[in-house]
């Protein structure tokens, strides 16, 4: 194996004093401490103790084991005066987390100078690239000495470009990529996928400035130089955000469940030159039907990323009245709240259709897609007043879609107009003919069959009592636990809101139960056996069970990825144990988010208790029975 530039010489920061061949390690903290003492006493290293202390907060980062049999822990630290490698062969190997499942054989620690800038990462690809080679990887563990160990290397090196001299340190990194990361809640996804693309190309030695699209706001803004200097951006969206600051730049378009699966192959696409330019509007590439879909689950993510601040803040609302009234009788402020709650239920529809209008379209779909998930909440048609029936959430998409299209689509056929006419199109025609169309399309064509479903759906939802009920709570609460806040968690959730909309509160109870207990089923699981999981996974509990008291389904999405065979069926069957029972005991859910600090406001809070200790209980003993003990 040839490569075509070297960027620095391995052999040069590699001393036989630092380097200790077939040692025995319990954990892979064990083995990073064997490193660190192998530094300690060289003349570039002035406080093994601060030292060390910097390493080991690297290694919770997680992301030092690359595959192959090979981990590379290391830190930038102000105790190093100037880089130095120290290396440790491992005899048996062992069993740990790895990429590849591989048990961990060989490490390279780098200690780099607190300002060597990206001096690590260099050495992180030229060691990464370098150990690539499995009969290279097999050669350096069978070394007798650390001196053959050290020799083996700088032959390497000459042999792939026995020409060079070594360059001198650069700052300049191999390849400059962004990210932007999204999801509809804005909560957990997001920031699990900027995790997954940063440790992707940490393994790879590529450097990677990710911005998180979250909850609480934007974060790690993209800048405009950044976005210039970089050779490709990975997009991990499940909504729409604005493109337009990308255009002339290549972009690999993907969800953030994929980029969580699998970032390395997303950063393989963004690294070969391969991704397409991106030249504007909004689809990449409408021949692909795949890369179609994902463009309008993003619009329809969009629309409801932000109805949900409404249905939770309302029904939070609603909740709270309901509790003071409870407690300390109706009044005034009571009154205020619960008509402020509905206020909040009564505007979603018209933001659903709005924003996913808005995502298609931009500014010229906002508005009949705001009117348009009006009609839709109000149920207005031709007739009577008093026989209009809401078409509820599918009236509002529908509107949301059938506005971003129209809007797109009279922008299209109006392109013509000379552009000192352009405000009279923009501010005329295409806000009137698309209001037009829209209002007839939801007034004359979708509201009254719409309308008709919900009445019966509603029926039947109030009629439907023992066995089929039940069974109603028992799916719901399987499909949260799915797939870790993907779309089938997502249509679950929208399902149990909708219910909650109209009174059914125990359906909501059995949603929410479901959506708790895959993060409060595995920290249960990694208490009862732990044998059963990694080091990294047991000290996940306790941020998993403050994510399952929550209501965050995501915490235990790392522990499905790994092993899906497993952690998925004994999720779900826990959840649907927890939907069963919700709805078995009478648990009512005010409010759509929450977890376990609406308890106070719910209907049989015990009975809640009793579902969700069962239902992690029953994730915990299967995955206890279906995963095996790990070799140690």
């Amino acid at each position: 194996m040839v490569r075509k530039e070297l960027t620095m010489r391995i052999a040069n920061y590699l001393q036989p004093g630092c380097v200790a061949l077939r040692q025995r390690a319990d954990s892979l903290e064990g083995a990073v401490q064997q490193l660190v003492a192998l530094l300690d006493g060289t003349e570039y290293l002035t406080d093994t103790a601060v030292f060390a202390a910097d390493v080991r907060a690297r290694l919770a980062l997680g992301g030092v084991c690359v595959g192959n049999g090979l981990a590379i822990p290391h830190a930038k630290s102000a105790s190093v005066k100037r880089l130095q490698l120290a290396a440790l062969t491992l005899d048996p190997p062992l069993a740990c987390d790895t990429p590849d499942g591989k048990p961990l054989q060989m490490l390279v620690m780098i200690a780099a100078p607190a300002e060597a800038n990206d001096l690590h990462v260099q050495v992180l690809a030229e060691l990464a690239t370098l150990f690539l080679d499995t009969d290279f990887c097999t050669r350096l563990r069978s070394s007798k000495t650390p001196e053959a160990f050290c020799r083996a290397i700088a032959e390497r090196e000459a042999q792939d470009d026995p020409a060079a001299e070594p360059p001198a340190p650069t700052n300049e990194p191999g390849y400059r990529l962004l990210g932007v990361t999204a999801c509809p809640t804005g909560i957990a996804h997001t920031y699990l996928a900027a995790e997954a693309l940063q440790q992707a190309a940490q393994a790879r030695g590529v450097t990677i400035k990710v911005e998180t699209n979250g909850a609480a706001g934007v974060a790690n803004e993209l800048t405009e130089e950044d976005i210039q200097a970089a050779d490709c951006i990975i997009v991990a969206v499940d909504r729409s955000i604005s493109l337009a600051r990308f255009v002339g730049k290549r972009v690999v378009y993907t969800s953030a469940g994929e980029a969580v699966r699998d970032a390395d192959a997303l950063l393989e696409k963004a690294v070969s030159g391969k991704a397409a330019v991106y030249r504007g509007g909004h689809a990449f590439r409408t021949n692909d039907w795949k890369e179609l879909g994902r463009e309008y689950y993003g619009h329809l993510m969009s629309g409801i990323s932000h109805m949900l601040p409404f249905v939770v803040g309302g029904g939070i609302m609603l909740a709270l009245s309901m509790f003071i009234q409870h407690s300390a009788g109706s009044g005034e402020l009571t009154e205020v709240m619960t008509n402020v709650g509905n206020a909040a239920f009564r505007l979603m529809y018209p933001v659903l259709a709005a924003f996913i209008a808005y995502s298609i379209a931009d500014r010229p779909g906002f508005m009949p897609g705001l009117v348009g998930g009006y009609l839709a909440q109000v149920g207005m048609t031709t007739g009577n007043q008093l026989s209009w029936i809401s078409s509820g959430f599918w009236g509002a998409l529908i509107a949301g879609f059938a506005a971003g299209l129209l809007a797109r689509l009279l922008n299209w056929l109006l392109r013509g107009i000379p552009q000192t006419l352009d405000h009279i199109k923009t501010g005329l025609l295409v806000p009137l003919f698309s209001l037009l169309v829209v209002g007839l399309l939801m007034v004359m064509v979708i509201n009254p069959p719409l309308g008709r479903f919900n009445h019966w759906l509603s029926v039947q939802l109030t009629g439907m009592q023992g066995g089929s009920r039940l069974v109603l709570g028992t799916i719901l609460g399987a499909l949260m636990a799915t797939d870790y806040g993907g779309p089938i968690n997502k249509a679950a959730y929208v399902t149990g809101t909708l219910a909650l909309v109209s009174g059914q509160y125990d359906i909501m109870a059995a949603v929410m139960a479901g959506g708790m207990i895959p993060p409060l089923g595995v920290a249960l699981a990694c208490l009862l056996f732990p044998t059963r999981f990694t080091t990294d996974e047991r000290r996940s509990v306790p941020q998993n069970l403050v994510m399952g008291a929550s209501f965050v389904t995501e915490g235990a999405l790392p522990f499905a990825l790994r092993d899906p065979l497993r952690v998925a069926p004994s999720c779900m069957a826990g959840s649907g144990l927890a939907g069963f029972l919700a709805v078995l005991l009478g648990c009512g859910c005010p409010a759509p988010h929450g977890g376990l600090f609406l308890l106070p406001v719910m209907g049989n809070p015990l009975g809640f208790l009793v579902a969700l200790l069962c239902g992690s209980l029953l994730t915990a003993l299967l995955l206890g029975v279906l995963k095996k003990p790990l070799k140690q």
